[in-house]
């Protein structure tokens, strides 16, 4: 009857122990690919075309635009 009693009695212990070390363990994760990834810089906003001005085809194929 020792190990089974024992196994009962301590398993919420354990359950708890298992859960703080994979969280922990989550969270270096975390901290580690911040770390390699250097600091978030803001999304660049999507262009958006002046509305005075007409669209060319010059516009529309030029490679070289800004």
């Amino acid at each position: 009857m020792g190990i089974h009693y024992d196994y009962k009695s301590t398993k919420g212990n354990k359950l708890m122990e298992k859960q703080a070390k994979r969280e922990k363990k989550l969270a270096e994760k975390k901290a580690k690919r911040l770390a390699k990834e250097g600091p978030k810089e803001e999304e660049a906003k999507p262009k958006t075309l002046d509305t005075s001005k007409p669209i060319t085809l010059d516009f529309l194929t030029n490679p070289d635009k800004e």
